[in-house]
């Protein structure tokens, strides 16, 4: 692994662990294990590779998100992305970034993650527009209120988790916005507005 490999992972790492601004440079390069001249060489300074360890984190949990555009219903997607492993006690790392005061004032930290969270929101959207046409939820969804719902129970999942030091709230969210979607789809099959 390369020493801007290195720095940027450390960087993401202690991005999740302690938020941005309880992340000193000097931090970074002692978990990566790599001086300040390959610091320095490859970032301009903290800020700089903050984005780029940002940015990288961004990829990967939006990435995830792509099964949602994968095989199978798109009832059969929605299901399975939210039953991903998701480590609750850690948090969400982008939506851990939304409580560090430095990211929010930060305007290029903040369009990382405010992209993030449209990205992920425009995949559930197009599934769940597609459930829609495909009648496995009800004709008067909206689209963009159910997706906001699912992503504010994931992130209040890993929230609960955090708060209560244990996975199982972050297992229930999961298990709830399920029996929410199997309600809606049982409901088209039953006539049956769910309660």
């Amino acid at each position: 692994m390369s020493s801007r490999d290195q720095l940027t992972d450390a960087m993401a790492a202690l991005l999740w662990e302690r938020g941005y601004a309880a992340t000193s440079p000097r931090d970074v390069m002692a978990r990566a294990g790599v001086g300040q001249g390959s610091m320095y060489h490859h970032f301009s300074g903290k800020h700089e590779l903050a984005v780029a360890a940002l940015s990288a984190v961004v990829d990967d949990v939006v990435g995830a998100t792509s099964q949602l555009e994968g095989e199978g219903s798109p009832l059969e997607r929605m299901k399975r992305y939210l039953s991903l492993p998701r480590q609750g006690t850690l948090g969400c790392r982008v939506g851990r970034m939304t409580q560090d005061p430095q990211v929010v004032e930060d305007a290029d930290l903040l369009a990382i993650v405010a992209g993030a969270f449209d990205t992920m929101l425009g995949r559930w959207e197009r599934v769940i527009a597609a459930a829609v046409d495909a009648g496995e939820l009800p004709a008067d969804t909206v689209p963009a209120e159910l997706a906001r719902t699912l992503a504010a129970i994931i992130q209040g999942g890993y929230v609960l988790a955090r708060a209560q030091g244990a996975q199982e709230p972050m297992d229930a969210a999961v298990r709830g916005a399920v029996a929410l979607l199997d309600a809606a789809h049982a409901s088209v099959r039953t006539g049956r507005r769910p309660i």
